[in-house]
């Protein structure tokens, strides 16, 4: 499995590249701004071929780029539909404020091709079985991506290194996204690698062990998932 990534722009949103090994198809998750040129760079160095675009939520730190991405290389983006209006109006996912100083004159656009995600799906994309838990709380529409043989969860915003997701902005809530953390996290085997959508990367044995967040967190009473 060949897994890269690096953050991008101004926000340092982590944007992810995934293939079942160099020289092949590859997915995209979360191009977000200024993500374009990185992104060339790790598809020429890998020689690999995106054939999707996955989004973990509409916030514009994660999509500012799926537009110009998704066109220039005639692929599919895939947002779960509570979030999908934030596509074309980003300034819906963020505080006032944020509206009036982000958006002088930037307009956004939808990629030609959007198909929407729903919770437990399996996306059979690039050699890959790539499965969709929704997790909202940071936003509606919030997911997570795993490749269960793999061990590995793509997180978003739902948690990070020490920390989660914030839960005050529009389409947020705090008690949602700590049932998420229980439903979608806590479920998952400790050895499990967490990539998150800012930061370092971790693992769900250290943030149950540390993250206070998860402390809070619902347990989910159903079975495990990931294995």
């Amino acid at each position: 499995m060949l897994i890269d990534g690096f953050p991008a722009g101004s926000f340092q949103a982590n944007c992810y590249v995934v293939a079942p090994a160099a020289g092949e198809e590859c997915v995209i998750i979360d191009p977000g701004q200024d993500a374009v040129a990185g992104l060339d760079d790790m598809l020429r160095e890998h020689r690999l071929k995106p054939v999707a675009v996955l989004l973990t939520h509409g916030h514009l730190d994660h999509v500012w780029s799926v537009a110009p991405v998704c066109g220039a290389r005639d692929v599919p983006a895939w947002i779960h539909p509570e979030d999908r209006e934030l596509l074309t109006d980003p300034g819906k996912g963020l505080s006032l404020l944020a509206r009036q100083q982000l958006f002088g004159g930037l307009t956004f656009t939808e990629p030609d091709d959007v198909r929407e995600l729903s919770d437990g799906a399996v996306l059979e994309i690039a050699g890959m079985a790539i499965t969709v838990d929704h997790a909202p709380g940071h936003t509606r529409g919030s997911v997570t991506f795993r490749l269960p043989g793999e061990r590995v969860m793509f997180s978003g915003d739902l948690l990070f290194a020490g920390s989660i997701g914030r839960s005050d902005l529009p389409g947020g809530d705090y008690q949602t996204i700590l049932s998420s953390l229980g439903g979608v996290c806590l479920t998952l085997p400790d050895d499990t690698t967490v990539l998150p959508g800012h930061g370092p990367q971790t693992t769900i044995g250290r943030e149950r062990a540390n993250n206070p967040y998860l402390a809070e967190a619902v347990p989910f009473a159903g079975p495990t998932r990931g294995l």
